[in-house]
């Protein structure tokens, strides 16, 4: 394998790292730089004169990538878990290689599925355009499904996230992410492909060159063609009147948030923030509040350090909703949840303190070294100094918040980028139509001022782009910021900030196709295209 291929693949990939957020460049640009870095990839992948070349093509490819895509976890190790820059360094690295697997098998497996059988006297040959398409996109989408589930799932970067603003966006509400990403794949390399084949044969002979294999790019066309169609249709409707909303950011230093010192302070903070009369003087339903701004668990507050809360609530006249660790204590061992609650100014202090609630949400999906300690890995949570906890998992489907009328989601720091893992509490259940608004509460201080911000902003969107639901966000440090029913901020606090933004946001019900299937239908299709295109090709070698 020629080290200027490796190393063009690398730099396609670091470019392509840049394509998940606007920073820095703007989010139009977003999907023309993914589609064309992707496009590149392919295009080295299907020249490569070996299997093992085409696998290390797609596993630099994915390093660039992530070592881009990913680097603020550098930040969180480093900083403020206090590990030595080496290991903190290694421990980025680590991730992006095993990260990087998943592409190196997507690369591997499409060519040689575009592969005809090598002969004595000359090199593999590509089977057709359409073939060598459809392989990679297949290829590439199972493999990003395969990253977001196993090992509990990592699916941050998904290509699809490069397409929130562009034309492709309409696959989201269709087949939900991997349903863009699938598109995203046949696109970059279909108009790859008829570049390279013009290219070849001279802008002269355009039309000749692109006879032979005219279906790759006109597969490309229709995918273009479908994401904004799909994007034009109005696949929800709204749902009772605007609910009015302040979302809370504190910007608590993450060394201050968990010193038992300064817990007081930062809760007080909170409730500042969230007691302030709105400026148009209007009541606020709904205060949503950051994953633990109640830093400890209920039962170490007393009921007058809860009463506290109640009086603020009491003061708005609304509904919080916020943050806090949960314990439940039960006779054979007690349980311990990442959980949002809330409270208004009729809530008892000493209920509170109990841990029943009127709504509660309890996080399903756990961040692996955060929230729990994988099997193995004792010795590198041994590295590190942050508070660590080996929590509980919530139920799959838990009831909406019931507040002024709409039904609100909660989701808590990295659950809504596994998408399909909202679609329960969006379907209809047995005590409620589901729900009309999503919420997420995140602390994301543990990656400073990094991409990571940008990033997950930009994949609540694609959630409200295959739900048709708005989303509130409201996190410690950013982004925290409302995201109406066609997936655009209509409000946002600068990250780094303390602040509140107040706004009115419209529920909507009705379910898109994706909220009716999720996954299943795209992963149908990339399944029964690689079995189709495994059956050719083993058809070709005999």
């Amino acid at each position: 394998m020629p080290y200027t291929a490796l190393a063009a693949a690398l730099i396609l990939g670091m470019l392509q790292g840049l394509a998940f957020a606007p920073t820095p460049f703007p989010a139009w640009f977003l999907p023309v730089l993914q589609l064309s870095a992707f496009g590149g990839m392919s295009w080295l992948t299907w020249r490569a004169t070996s299997l093992r070349g085409a696998i290390w093509i797609g596993a630099a490819f994915g390093g660039g990538t992530f070592l881009v895509g990913v680097s603020w976890i550098y930040i969180s190790l480093h900083v403020y878990a206090f590990m030595a820059a080496p290991l903190a360094a290694l421990g980025v690295g680590l991730l992006a290689a095993y990260l990087s697997l998943y592409p190196a098998l997507a690369a591997g497996v499409a060519w040689w599925l575009s592969q005809r059988p090598t002969t004595a006297d000359g090199p593999a040959r590509l089977a057709s355009p359409l073939t060598c398409v459809l392989a990679m996109a297949a290829a590439w989408t199972g493999s990003e499904w395969l990253r977001g589930v196993l090992f509990t799932g990592f699916p941050w970067l998904n290509i699809g996230y490069a397409h929130v603003d562009g034309p492709l966006q309409g696959w989201a509400p269709l087949l939900g992410v991997y349903g863009v990403a699938f598109a995203a794949a046949l696109t970059a390399s279909g108009l790859v492909w008829a570049a390279s084949a013009v290219a070849e044969r001279g802008t002269a002979g355009v039309a000749a060159a692109l006879r032979p294999g005219w279906r790759a790019p006109a597969g490309a066309l229709g995918a273009l063609a479908v994401g904004m169609a799909g994007a034009a249709w109005n696949w929800v409707q709204p749902y009772g009147s605007p609910l009015t909303v302040r979302l809370v950011q504190a910007n608590i230093p993450l060394s201050d948030k968990f010193d038992p010192t300064q817990i007081w302070q930062g809760m007080d903070l909170h409730r500042d923030l969230a007691e302030a009369p709105r400026a148009d003087g209007k009541p606020i339903a709904l205060t949503l509040l950051p994953e633990t701004a109640v830093p400890v668990f209920q039962d170490q507050l007393s009921a007058a350090a809860w009463k506290e809360w109640v009086d603020s609530a009491a003061l708005r006249g609304g509904t919080f909703a916020l943050g806090v660790a949960m314990r439940d204590i039960h006779p054979d061992r007690d349980y311990y949840y990442n959980s949002v609650i809330s409270l208004d100014g009729r809530s008892s202090p000493e209920q509170l303190v109990a841990g029943r609630v009127a709504h509660r949400y309890d996080k399903r999906h756990l961040v692996p070294f955060g929230e729990f300690v994988p099997p193995g890995f004792r010795w590198f949570v041994d590295e590190m100094v942050m508070p660590l906890g080996d929590f509980d998992r919530g139920r799959e489907r838990q009831k909406p918040f019931d507040i002024g009328g709409q039904y609100i989601a909660m989701n808590i720091c990295y659950e809504d980028v596994f998408g399909e893992e909202l679609l329960p509490a969006v379907r209809p259940g047995p005590a409620d139509p589901g729900a009309t608004i999503l919420a997420n509460v995140s602390n994301l201080a543990w990656f400073g001022n990094s991409l990571a911000l940008p990033q997950h902003l930009q994949m609540s969107r694609m959630r409200v782009r295959e739900t048709g639901r708005p989303m509130l966000r409201a996190t410690n440090t950013g982004m925290t910021a409302v995201v109406d029913e066609r997936a655009q901020v209509v409000g946002e606090l600068a990250p780094h900030t303390a602040g509140a933004l107040d706004a009115a946001v419209q529920g909507t019900t009705g379910l898109t196709p994706y909220a009716r299937t999720g996954n299943v239908p795209v992963l149908f299709i990339v399944a029964a295209l690689l079995a189709v295109l495994g059956w050719l090709r083993i058809r070709r070698v005999d």
